[in-house]
């Protein structure tokens, strides 16, 4: 009769053969002669995970561990078959007997760190590796999964090193690819992501992580359809995964699939209802669906979950200013992202609107873009009358425009040397430190001027012959401007009112349209607004030969307003905060009207009311 010792050794040899069923009857004769023999159990455990009978692992090593409890390898595996089985708790409580038995134990430190992000204990499985690492352990396994969790702890710059040190090792790894495609997505640096997910899913077709972040990088690269067919891959892959739910619902948002969006984001939060990135996004849905109690109410709901996070106070402040409840909307939404901040040198404290400023430097600095400079510029002239000496910093291309506030501010664009100063001011935090309501808004105009010179040449070149209407159709192209624009052609009913001379105000994108709408719409050349010159200077000479302005949402809008000029403006179903809701005037904009889609999309609608207005209007419109 061989030894135990022969018994067991037959047993390795045989599983390392592939014959695990052979192994188990060895093993049952050293048990039937010790019930309690620690090898035994613990090998006949070990198999029976390697079978995928995790249930008999735990049940056979418990029992090796209760023979001899100290031997810290023993509560590893342990741990491995609770993992398998999808016990987390379990599997944490034996990876970390096995490092309270043996401190110096790398791969214990390493599983437990697995088990931890598994829990979404990010900061927690960081520690974990990064023990692992001190005690000399460097494998592609960690070094990507340390990746994983410092993408979850948004630490995107260590998380890609750790990704080139798994590809360094491994320069095939797919979910070391994958995970740089997530870095590479916080860094903003979405081509390059884009190029890593392909990397990964060339390697792996269906890697969930790989998708999924392709769809991430798809989305900001504007890329929307694209986006929602790889995150439709992903989750076919991982259908339980919340935030690629709640990644879909933003790019449907961004699409103004709003229904379908909801639907998306409700799945997202039955999932997680802890997720407070999904009730940001519910809320904005439900913004865009004009159910703002609603939409509220789940900005209330992420803010009590993450209240860090300035996102949700933002949003539900540009909520509450749709509402027209201006004194609380500004207070949210000086939580608003201010990237211009980092840009200014800035000096003394931050005025907000309860120090005296008579006498003292005032540096008030753009903030946002092109429409946001041109309709909060005003408040300069406010601070000029409370007897500060204002410093107005904004892009350079606006300078020129902007001196038109008045010789005694000080403009000056920016990125050049910024004057001494005694306080400053982001521009649209000028509002709330005004304590601007409805009935307060500044709203006198003109406060700005276009150059007589310019006006006169452009007199010149349009002539007097009919009646001149200036029109913009497209703005920007960005993840804000969805729904905004609208195709040139919508403005064929107002072409053919008798007298009727459309004159272009578009620039850049969407000139295309004039090739191919084939309405006759003069373009004014080359000549206006020249590429690298100053903004909107003929812009304005020209609003001033027109007898209105016709426009999307966009700069131009605000600057017509800003010169006082007639003005209407064809506004989507739920416009940006400050158009506000059902008004058809505007309280920052005497001279203007507003024209709204009654339903989502109904462009034709809103085309109609205004070519019946125009038909009937006088030819010096009001």
């Amino acid at each position: 009769m061989p030894s135990v010792d022969e018994l067991l050794w037959q047993a390795r040899v045989l599983v390392q053969q592939g014959q695990p069923d052979q192994a188990e009857r060895l093993w049952a004769t050293v048990l039937k002669s010790d019930p309690q023999h620690f090898d035994a159990l613990h090998l006949s455990g070990i198999t029976a995970a390697r079978a995928g009978n995790h249930g008999r692992a735990v049940e056979l090593i418990r029992r090796a561990i209760a023979s001899k409890p100290g031997v810290a390898v023993a509560h590893r595996h342990l741990g491995h078959a609770f993992r398998d089985l999808g016990q987390l708790s379990e599997a944490l409580a034996s990876y970390t007997n096995a490092i309270t038995l043996r401190a110096d134990f790398k791969e214990a430190y390493e599983d437990r760190a697995l088990v931890l992000a598994m829990l979404q204990r990010p900061a927690e499985a960081l520690g974990d590796f990064d023990r692992a690492l001190t005690l000399g352990a460097d494998n592609v396994r960690l070094h990507t999964y340390r990746a994983s969790a410092l993408i979850d702890l948004q630490r995107p710059l260590e998380a890609a090193v750790s990704c080139e040190r798994a590809l360094r090792l491994s320069p095939n790894c797919a979910d070391a690819h994958a995970n740089r495609a997530g870095a590479m997505c916080l860094l903003g640096r979405f081509t390059e992501a884009l190029d890593s997910s392909d990397r990964a899913l060339a390697l792996e077709p269906r890697h969930a992580s790989a998708h999924a972040f392709r769809g991430a990088s798809l989305r900001d690269l504007q890329r929307l359809d694209e986006a929602i067919a790889s995150l439709d891959a992903a989750l076919a892959l991982q259908p339980g995964n919340a935030w690629v739910h709640n990644l879909r619902a933003a790019c449907l948002l961004d699409r103004q699939r709003l229904d379908e969006a909801l639907a998306s984001c409700e799945r997202a939060i039955a999932m997680q209802p802890a997720f407070a990135d999904a009730h940001n996004t519910r809320g904005m849905i439900l913004a865009g669906l004009r159910r703002h109690p609603e939409a509220l109410a789940s900005f209330d709901r992420a803010i009590a979950l993450r209240p860090e996070a300035g996102e949700s106070f933002f949003n539900k402040g540009a909520c509450l200013l749709q509402l027209g409840n201006l004194a609380q909307g500004w207070e949210l939404y000086e939580r608003r992202p201010m990237p211009a901040r980092r840009e200014v040198s800035l000096a003394g404290p931050l005025w907000d609107g309860t120090q005296e400023i008579g006498g003292k430097r005032m540096l008030v600095y753009a903030e946002q873009g092109f429409g946001d400079t041109l309709q909060f510029c005003r408040y300069a002239q406010l601070l000029r009358a409370a007897r500060a000496h204002v410093i107005l910093s904004v892009p350079r291309s606006l300078v020129t425009l902007l001196r038109g506030l008045g010789t005694d501010i000080e403009v000056v664009g920016s990125g050049e040397p910024v004057p001494q100063h005694d306080l400053h001011c982001p521009l649209l935090s000028l509002p709330r430190a005004f304590g601007t309501r409805l009935d307060s808004i500044p709203a006198a105009a003109p406060y700005l001027r276009a150059d007589p010179m310019r006006v006169e040449k452009w007199r010149t070149r349009l002539g007097s012959e009919g009646r001149l209407i200036g029109i913009r159709w497209q703005g920007s192209t960005g993840r804000a401007d969805v729904g905004r624009s609208f195709p040139l052609r919508l403005f064929r009913p107002l072409a053919e009112i008798p007298g009727i001379r459309l004159v272009s105000l578009q620039k850049g994108a969407g000139t295309e349209q004039l090739h191919d709408a084939q309405l006759p719409v003069m373009d004014l050349g080359a000549e206006f607004e020249p590429e690298g010159a100053e903004a909107f200077l003929d812009v304005a000479a020209v609003m001033h030969c027109v007898e209105l302005v016709i426009t999307c949402d966009t700069s131009i809008a605000h600057l017509a307003g800003a010169l006082a000029r007639p003005t209407w403006v064809a506004l989507k179903y739920v416009p940006d905060w400050r158009w506000m809701l059902d008004r058809e005037d505007c309280p920052w904009y005497p001279t203007m009207r507003l024209f709204r889609q009654v339903q989502p999309g109904d462009w034709d609608g809103v085309f109609a009311r205004m070519c019946r207005e125009l038909a009937s209007a006088p030819r010096t419109i009001s």
